[in-house]
């Protein structure tokens, strides 16, 4: 069934899956997948069955470890002619990829539409879902087997349809059930029969009486038929209310099956479906009326083959809707051939382990002992999941939920991700990918990773250009991370990690073209042609540079150009420039001409600067937050801009447009109608480069916050001076020189005009972290004393003293004469400690001694004591 439709045992592949463990009549030595092959007719132990002379129809659990034996049993006993297995018919010509030892589950069959390649359905399998143990078991004994669920070409036409129809009804947002589900039920069949059961949960119901107890030792379709039973008194109840979808797709399969036995004979025939559609198939309906319902049904052109899969997409959790909750703890039960607890919670230790959990052989054998005793208070049959779980976090995590997580994300979950054969159809562009990964030793792997890529090597630089590209195609691999210890344009850092829908994206990018260097070109180019705004066709330029695509680069600085020209903007110019700027940078590494980029930046800036003092002017508080945004951004681009030029090209351009650039800064910082945070920050950028004095800073400063300006402007001029993106907190705190400007301002404040400022200055503060309002604090209290002159002119670094403490000088030199090796080389006969060093003379009481750095008559350098 496609993924998220309704059908299967119960409420059909929706129903999700708790704690199943090994079955109890399962013989310990018996091998993972089922006993090998018997005589027709013959159980587990030889002695005959029960099959009637009519089709075999076993009703399954998609994903569930117990059908998936039971199915292997029956199918040994009954020895059909062939299997008819529920999925979709076009897919036959790939069962016999199954048999390839390159083909590995978790694996998927993918159905997308031809003309829509991002419409798209899977049947996911696993190596415990009843569906892969049959298309084996058919293989393994050369018997024709053939897929009979509706035709994808209708599944995908029908959900087109559906999307259409839920589009011009206008349905609410979020409302993405599927038309064939079966939410509509009014009440739960799984729930009913555990009610009446007397169990207040459907899922452990499920597991104890079907997946716990096993298929029966005398008769292998004993299991099959209650189930049968079962799904036929409640559809005899409630009807088979699963949307308007099941009923066709009964009636297909109903025409499948007939066809099958008109050509193998009615008891030759095994059909391997989920258990809800059981009593439909066995149900005689007329031939004309399954006809009719098949008639006019919409279809659609659509390409199948095999992908990979994960446990992870498995799972309910990941947004399958036919997810089970433990796809690693279920291959577990299946592949065990015996002792599944004892050698879970083995797993489970060695995880532990290699997290550095001190985990005995002692706590395993308590933890089994746990679980087993667990079960019998809770009347189960053996110990499940539940049990388990309950016995690791109480013994081998010692009653934690934190390492428990981890045993939930690497084991009952897990990471294992499905392989598919070279031979498995696909599109162009998939091979032209496998090839690249393969060449470039990049495994998609289910796992997140981290691949540290170093450009300077020409492999590393292929990898990084590769995940680049992919991203221009949407293909969304990779993820740029932060580089650890560099940050360097030499350096990349990729997460990676390969979800089962990238298949999908992949073949979506296959329009544009056949090799991913062509389709990532063709998709940039197009990308910049329907941009909107200057500052997305900036940043494609980028990703372009990045992705090495010199073939794209003319239409996109084309479009750029046009597009610069156009917009007036200075809000739009100012997002544009640092991505410009920021593309100079790879050149160097990555070997491209960035000379185009650099005239179009240098003309982005000029227009900016001719723009954003007036721009600047009338706004409110949130425009002219956003304006001291693109100050910063402006500021930036230009000090690299200079950077990046070098000394060969357009250095004398690139410093007129600085000396510009200072020019602006200086307008707009002392012009009355531009707004508080822009002055302030304005301010604060001349200040870093040396343009301001402390002096005419603080003059500055005073003005911005006196009486006659308004508190709103007040407020604004600050939190543009130390707040922001310049650092807030942690710069004042290392820049005491800021910070006496700040706190010179304060001290210097009348009383009367002091409660109006404080609610001023808390809504600066109170937004830097803990710790830095803690350190500034700190830092204020034993810094300043009695000031003269202008606020802050004075101040020293050494807590703003205008003089250095002698006492806090004192208290170092002990330590800096244990270091230099003095303390006990240089002592009189008496064992005393001279007053100074040879040739100093004797510091006076109360003057503070200085560390400074003098030139030894053997020219060595050395750290001395001296007086001042």
């Amino acid at each position: 069934m496609p993924d998220g439709e309704g059908g299967g045992t119960g409420s059909g592949r929706a129903a999700g899956a708790g704690a199943i463990t090994e079955p109890a009549a399962e013989p310990a030595s018996q091998p993972a997948g089922g006993p090998g092959p018997r005589a027709a007719g013959e159980d587990a132990e030889g002695r005959s069955g029960s099959w009637p002379g009519e089709a075999l129809l076993l009703g399954v659990r998609h994903h569930g470890p117990g059908s998936a034996r039971a199915v292997r049993r029956a199918l040994d006993a009954a020895r059909p002619r062939t299997v008819l297995i529920e999925g979709p018919p076009e897919a036959d010509a790939l069962i016999p990829l199954a048999a390839d030892e390159g083909l590995r589950p978790p694996v998927a069959l993918l159905a997308h539409a031809v003309d829509e390649p991002g419409r798209s359905a899977f049947w996911p399998m696993a190596v415990f879902s009843p569906e892969w143990v049959a298309i084996r078991w058919a293989l393994e004994h050369d018997v024709p087997a053939r897929f009979i669920d509706l035709p994808a070409a209708h599944t995908l036409a029908w959900e087109r349809k559906a999307d259409e129809d839920t589009d011009s009804e206008g349905a609410p947002p979020g409302d993405d059930r599927d038309p064939g589900s079966r939410a509509d039920l009014r009440v739960d069949p799984l729930a009913t029969l555990a009610d009446a059961a007397g169990y207040d949960d459907p899922e452990r119901w499920w597991e104890d009486v079907v997946e716990h107890r096993g298929p029966g030792r005398r008769d292998p379709f004993a299991p099959f038929t209650a189930i049968e039973e079962a799904m036929t008194a409640l559809r005899d109840t409630y009807g088979a209310a699963g949307g308007e979808r099941d009923p066709v797709r009964e009636a297909y399969m109903r025409l499948q099956l007939r066809a099958a036995q008109r050509e193998f004979g009615d008891g030759a025939v095994a059909v391997v479906c989920g258990a809800w559609h059981v009593p439909a198939l066995r149900q005689k309906a007329p031939l004309t009326a399954d006809r009719a319902l098949l008639k006019g049904l919409p279809r659609v052109r659509t390409d199948l083959t095999w992908v990979p899969w994960t446990h992870r997409r498995l799972a309910r959790a990941g947004g399958y809707g036919a997810g089970i909750d433990s796809p690693g703890w279920y291959a577990h039960l299946f592949a065990a051939p015996d002792r599944p607890v004892e050698r879970w919670l083995t797993k489970v230790a060695g995880l532990l382990r290699e997290e550095d959990r001190v985990v005995s052989p002692a706590h395993v054998i308590e933890a089994v002992r746990l679980a087993e005793t667990l079960a019998a208070l809770r009347g189960r049959p053996l110990p499940g999941l539940g049990e388990t779980t309950d016995a690791v976090r109480a013994v081998l995590c010692e009653g934690s939920d934190v390492p428990l997580t981890l045993v939930r994300d690497r084991l009952i979950v897990g990471d294992v991700m499905g392989e598919v054969p070279a031979t498995a159809p696909a599109v162009p562009l998939q091979r032209d990918l496998d090839r690249l990964q393969r060449r470039l030793r990049l495994k998609p792997e289910a796992a997140e990773r981290e691949v540290e890529l170093d450009l300077r090597k020409e492999t590393d630089a292929e990898r990084g250009r590769l995940l680049h590209r992919l991203r221009l195609l949407r293909v969304e691999w990779g993820e740029p991370a932060v580089s650890r210890g560099s940050t360097g344009t030499f350096r990349e850092t990729w997460r990676l990690r390969w979800e089962p829908e990238l298949s999908v994206r992949v073949a979506e990018a296959g329009v544009w073209g056949t090799t991913v260097l062509a389709a990532a070109t063709a998709r940039a180019e197009a990308d910049a042609v329907a941009a909107r705004g200057l500052a997305e066709v900036t940043g494609l330029a980028e990703r372009c540079l990045l992705a090495g695509l010199p073939d794209a680069l003319p239409t996109v600085m084309r479009v750029l150009a046009d597009r610069a020209a156009l917009d007036t903007d200075v809000g739009h110019l100012a997002q544009a420039l640092p991505a410009l700027v920021r593309s100079l940078r790879y050149g160097d590494v990555r070997g491209t001409d960035t000379g185009a980029l650099a005239d179009v930046a240098a003309g982005l800036a000029e227009r900016i600067f001719v723009g954003l003092p007036p721009a600047c002017t009338a706004l409110d508080a949130d425009a002219a937050e956003e304006m001291r945004r693109h100050v910063d951004a402006v500021h930036g681009a230009v000090e690299l801009l200079e950077e990046v030029a070098g000394p060969e090209r357009g250095t004398p351009l690139h410093r007129r447009l600085r000396d510009r650039w200072r020019a602006v800064l200086r307008v707009l910082s002392g012009r009355d109608g531009v707004a508080g945070v822009v002055r302030g920050r304005a301010v604060r950028l001349l200040l870093d480069a040396g343009e301001v004095e402390r002096d005419e800073a603080a003059r500055l400063m005073g003005l911005a916050l006196s009486r006659g300006t308004p508190p709103a402007d007040a407020a604004a001029w600050i939190e543009g001076f130390v707040g922001g993106g310049a650092g807030g907190g942690l710069l004042l705190v290392h820049d005491e020189r800021l910070l006496g400007l700040v706190d010179g301002w304060l001290t210097g404040v009348p009383a009367e005009a002091f409660t109006d400022v404080l609610p001023l200055l808390r809504r600066t503060f109170s937004a830097y972290e803990t710790g830095v309002r803690r350190t500034l604090g700190e830092l204020v209290r034993r810094g300043p004393g009695e000031r003269g002159g202008v606020p802050g002119a004075g101040s020293g670094t050494a807590g703003f003293a205008d003089d250095l403490d002698a006492g806090r000088a004192d208290a170092v030199l002990p330590v800096v004469r244990l270091l230099l090796g003095l303390d006990g080389a240089q002592r009189d006969d008496n064992g005393n400690q001279p007053a100074a060093t040879t040739g100093q003379r004797q510091r006076p009481a109360g003057q503070p001694a200085t560390i400074s750095r003098q030139r030894s008559a053997g020219n060595d350098n050395r750290l001395t004591t001296t007086t001042t």
